[in-house]
């Protein structure tokens, strides 16, 4: 939903209040109106209404809807899936299958846990939206990278490229992107949502696809 011009205030549109406390303010309005109206009808003007801010509140906090929703998703994913990273990611490890599986597992997970609730489904969805909606096959907030996940993945599977590895994590990631940030529809007794995959069977799938044998005639 398109909004209007810019405010582009001077000063803070919620002095005096805690400009924390403003964001704070914001970000849960964001999350409200996703939830009740889906995260492709929610306007800039419409979070700033909710919040009971001034007009520019969400340009002079966050510059954007973009960084807005870059914000949410940083409060309400990066916990679920540091943890296991540092671990999977940060940690040198045995090479092989073993140590991708690991990998996969530890990103996953969050997945699996989030899918479960309403707000964790629209939260994958708003990830899915933000990241996939580019010319870029995968895009989106900085802590969002794959960079991290291409390095450990290198680590564990020294026979590939560069290029190969990126390509191969890029897919795989894409794939988790399109299964469980799926877009939320309204679902009737006689046509119920239809399941999300098994977690293992997607470990296992995106296991299988990053350890397949280097395809032949390639470089690196």
């Amino acid at each position: 939903m398109p909004d209007g011009p810019d405010q582009n205030p001077t000063q803070d549109p919620a002095t005096p209040q805690d400009p924390a406390t403003t964001r704070d303010r914001l970000l849960a309005a964001a999350e409200r109106l996703f939830l009740q109206r889906g995260v492709g009808q929610v306007s800039v003007r419409a979070v700033n209404a909710e919040a009971g801010l001034n007009p520019g509140a969400v340009h002079y906090h966050f510059g954007s809807r973009e960084g807005l929703v870059a914000a949410l998703l940083e409060r309400a994913l990066l916990p679920l899936w540091q943890g296991g990273l540092e671990s999977a990611v940060l940690r040198p490890g045995s090479s092989g299958p073993a140590q991708v599986r690991e990998l996969v597992t530890a990103v996953v997970a969050p997945f699996e846990e989030l899918v479960r609730t309403e707000r964790g489904r629209m939260l994958c969805r708003l990830l899915a939206q933000t990241m996939l909606t580019s010319e870029r096959p995968v895009n989106g907030p900085p802590w969002a990278g794959t960079a991290p996940f291409e390095v450990a993945l290198g680590r564990a599977l020294p026979e590939l490229s560069v290029r190969e590895i990126t390509d191969r994590w890029r897919l795989s990631f894409t794939a988790l992107l399109e299964v469980y940030g799926r877009p939320l529809a309204v679902h009737t007794a006689t046509s119920p949502e239809p399941p999300f995959p098994e977690s293992a069977t997607v470990i296992e799938f995106l296991t299988a696809g990053l350890t397949a044998p280097r395809p032949a005639g390639s470089l690196g």
